[in-house]
């Protein structure tokens, strides 16, 4: 099963750039930048869980089914 990382969708409807969000929460902007592109391979379970915490929202909000879509 494919998953994708909703991360830049949820960005842009509250307004928020990658860099500012980076910025935000102490990370590098490469990370950002990466979980935001189409082409994620890897992600740390912490990560997840501290983007979801500064975002006020549930991993399954985060992560969606790729095939789904």
């Amino acid at each position: 099963m494919k998953i994708r990382i909703r991360l830049r969708e949820i960005l842009a409807e509250r307004g928020i750039s990658q860099r500012q969000f980076a910025l935000s929460m102490d990370m590098r902007i490469a990370t950002i930048n990466h979980l935001c592109s189409d082409s994620v391979d890897r992600v740390y379970i912490r990560t997840l869980e501290q983007i979801c915490e500064a975002l006020d929202i549930t991993v399954d909000q985060l992560i969606v089914s790729a095939e789904d879509e």
